[in-house]
């Protein structure tokens, strides 16, 4: 497997994935990286066969549409989102990318159509969680009950060992695990429900 995160202009994160045998490629989040990722595909003689969105906001589609023109590929969002996608998932879904299959996991609370991608011991959150922090839920179609779900069930009762690999260039590192995440993100601390919700709501 090939897998490169790219941050090319502003602290948006876009990652590639790939076969390296077939030479299929997925891009996740293209945001305003698409220059360097049309780079890598030229040096890795890549086919972009996916372009995956992890959700809606135009910071992280903005690329979507040169991507395709140049190579064809289908673009990939959650069914709930309304970016016009060619290939709508829900929870549980995998893509293949060659002989690479990525899982999504549907995680709403930064906006409905929120999804992470799970493969090979890794985990690309999109704005979901962050590295010491996680998404806002105060935009149009986030909410923190959903958020708490989200992280609390899905995502910190993934192997604690498992990468993660943000939509932004937040934190103090451009990566981390779910282990050191529970450790030190305050955002995970342990709450309840209310509390969350309650937590999310401070200015």
């Amino acid at each position: 497997m090939l897998f490169v995160q790219i941050k090319e202009k502003g602290d948006n994160f876009s990652y590639v994935i790939a076969d390296e045998e077939s030479k299929e490629a997925a891009v996740v989040d293209p945001s305003f990286n698409v220059d360097a990722i049309f780079k890598l595909a030229k040096d890795k003689r890549l086919k972009i066969k996916y372009v995956i969105d992890t959700h809606r906001h135009q910071d992280h589609v903005a690329g979507n549409e040169q991507i395709k023109s140049r190579f064809g590929s289908k673009i990939v969002s959650h069914k709930s989102s309304n970016i016009g996608a060619n290939v709508q998932v829900a929870d549980g879904d995998i893509i293949k990318v060659g002989k690479e299959e990525i899982r999504v996991i549907h995680t709403p609370g930064h906006t409905n159509d929120s999804i992470c991608l799970l493969f090979d011991g890794k985990l690309i959150t999109g704005d979901t969680l962050f590295v010491g922090e996680c998404g806002r839920t105060d935009l149009p179609g986030g909410s923190s009950r959903d958020m708490y779900d989200s992280l609390f069930r899905k995502i910190l009762r993934l192997n604690e060992k498992t990468e993660i690999y943000p939509g932004h260039d937040y934190g103090s590192r451009t990566s981390s695990t779910i282990g050191e995440e529970k450790r030190t993100n305050y955002t995970l601390k342990k709450r309840s429900l209310e509390e969350f919700i309650e937590f999310m709501s401070l200015p």
